[in-house]
């Protein structure tokens, strides 16, 4: 039998509306690999489990489900990394909430290609759609073209609004590896970190997946009104990143830490502290950091809107 070559990790929780979504983007993937769909559903209280069951029967050599009668999330459990984590078969780990989905069915077959082409490259990730409430919202575009980006622009780039969690795929040693900074905190931010630290993330610019905003009871909404808080603990989290490497990337770290605090800032409506001569610098680099954002999702889009007139 031929081996599995990737293991899709998804984490569903009441995604009833969009689950089917992200099921059918798995089972139209053209790979010239076998490949395993590993779906958590984390005790819904909707349909969820219902849909998921239904996949499994229709694909039982593909889907694989795991099933909770109590919510994890809410005891503070790393789900993906106690319950999908122990079950993964594949060389390579690629990542799809329950509420996203892939557009492009050979999007594991370009991403693995990359990787194999690459063996000192740990991580790829890929250009994603926005979309909230059903209209597009512009682009997570971390690169306008095929690009190796170095592990300091991964550190600056800050986690999910630099690169989109279902663009994500990367070597089941680089998604298992234990280190200190999953003791401070386990998100996809320390997964790019842990992937690109050996040698950078290469980014594809296919956009391949769609990323939804807005989405009731999504990370962002659980965790709306403790931006401060997470901000420390990713401030706290870079530290044991600092450490683990040995300060070889201690630039970009203090960059970053200097960014959170212009966040923090920010986030105070402390304007004028904004101006002071010692964070001046930070905040028009964090300025920049923004345009620079809002440039690449304006270019990607007036590209696709180039070649949709073209073709």
């Amino acid at each position: 039998m031929d081996e599995i070559v990737v293991s899709v990790l998804c984490l569903a929780y009441n995604h009833e509306v969009w689950i089917r979504d992200a099921l059918e983007g798995f089972v139209s993937q053209k790979a010239p690999f076998r490949f395993e769909v590993l779906v958590h559903d984390d005790a819904s209280t909707d349909g969820t489990a219902a849909i998921i069951r239904e996949y499994a029967a229709r694909y039982p050599e593909l889907i694989r489900p795991v099933f909770q009668a109590e919510n994890q999330y809410s005891r503070g459990v790393p789900v993906s990394l106690r319950y999908l984590a122990p079950l993964i078969r594949g060389r390579y780990v690629a990542l799809c909430e329950g509420d996203d989905y892939w557009t492009d069915p050979y999007k594991l077959a370009k991403q693995v290609a990359t990787l194999e082409a690459r063996p000192d490259v740990d991580i790829c990730a890929h250009v994603t759609r926005k979309v909230r409430e059903g209209r597009a919202d512009g682009y997570v575009a971390p690169c306008l073209h095929d690009t190796l980006l170095p592990a300091e622009k991964v550190i600056l780039g800050g986690g999910s609004r630099f690169v989109a969690t279902s663009s994500l795929l990367c070597r089941t040693e680089a998604y298992k590896l234990w280190t200190p900074m999953r003791d401070v905190l386990v998100n996809d931010y320390v997964l790019q970190l842990q992937g690109s630290m050996r040698g950078g993330m290469y980014c594809l610019a296919d956009c391949m997946s769609v990323y939804r905003t807005g989405v009731p009871g999504s990370w962002n909404a659980r965790h709306r009104g403790r931006r401060s808080e997470i901000r420390q603990t990713n401030r706290e989290m870079l530290q044991a990143f600092d450490r683990y490497t040995e300060g070889r990337f201690r630039d970009a770290v203090a960059q970053r830490q200097a960014l959170y605090v212009s966040d923090d800032l920010v986030s105070a409506r402390r304007w004028f502290a904004l101006l002071a001569p010692q964070q001046l610098r930070t905040t028009f680099r964090q300025i920049g950091r923004s345009l620079g954002r809002l440039g690449r999702s304006f270019l990607y889009r007036f590209r696709c809107r180039k070649a949709a007139t073209s073709s």
